[in-house]
């Protein structure tokens, strides 16, 4: 999950920084990048070039524009970012409301409204992308958006989640079967499971041919043979349905 902060002041801009660090070490396993700005504009250019974060950190007043005009600029871009304000006055609470921002806080920021903000801006932010798939992990819940898994393996009971960007979230041991750890993702026109131990997106297959499917990665995930035929005629059901 990528973060942007943006604050002319580097006073405030430290402290901003220093209070995502405590949260970021709540969530060992989340991923987020940080990517700050003291000057305005460069934010705003970086919006322009369509170089998008999922979470905005804004300070309202600043030199030569507003944080109200930052998000005006987020939203016609057609981004579902989650936007948090900061400010020391309270004055821009209607603007802030006028552009849907998830959180208004005043400075000094303390760190239970800071971590609230940003736990309601990621689920937010979560909710945009679609469905979720949660993995119970050696370190807890992962909540990983389905769009972003291209294909899950079964491995000695417990579950490898390769996701699109090469990161592998690994399950603790499983009891159940992993037809009923997949019932839920089955539901989903893009999920397929071609083989015992696979589960695979259809969204990122790039050949499939014989016994063997070459995912967009370049692995290739055994197809069993008794499944060929049914997983050919769906994976060519859903390659026509996408045309239409």
């Amino acid at each position: 999950m990528k973060i942007a902060i943006c604050d002319d002041s580097m006073k405030d801009l430290a402290a901003i920084e220093l209070l995502l660090k405590k949260y970021r070490a709540l969530y060992p396993q989340a991923e987020f990048t940080t990517e700050k700005f003291v000057n305005p504009s460069h934010l705003s250019e970086k919006i322009r070039e369509k170089k998008m974060a999922d979470i905005y950190i804004l300070d309202i007043i600043m030199t030569g524009t507003t944080g109200i005009d930052i998000g005006n600029q987020i939203k016609r871009s057609g981004s579902d970012a989650a936007i948090i304000y900061t400010t020391s006055s309270d004055d821009f609470a209607l603007d802030a409301y006028d552009v849907h921002a998830v959180r208004y806080l005043l400075k000094p920021i303390t760190e239970d409204k800071f971590f609230e903000a940003m736990d309601y801006a990621r689920s937010y932010r979560e909710s945009k992308r679609g469905p979720l798939y949660l993995v119970k992990t050696r370190t807890g819940m992962v909540s990983i958006p389905c769009s972003k898994i291209e294909y899950i393996e079964n491995a000695s009971r417990m579950l490898n989640v390769y996701l699109t960007d090469g990161s592998v979230i690994t399950s603790i041991f499983i009891r159940k079967s992993f037809d009923d750890e997949i019932k839920d993702l089955i539901t989903e026109k893009s999920f397929m499971q071609v083989h015992k131990s696979f589960l695979v997106n259809l969204n990122y297959i790039k050949k499939l041919e014989g016994n063997s499917i070459t995912m967009d990665s370049g692995t290739h995930i055994p197809i069993s043979k008794k499944n060929t035929a049914n997983v050919k005629r769906q994976y060519l059901t859903f390659i026509s349905e996408q045309y239409r």
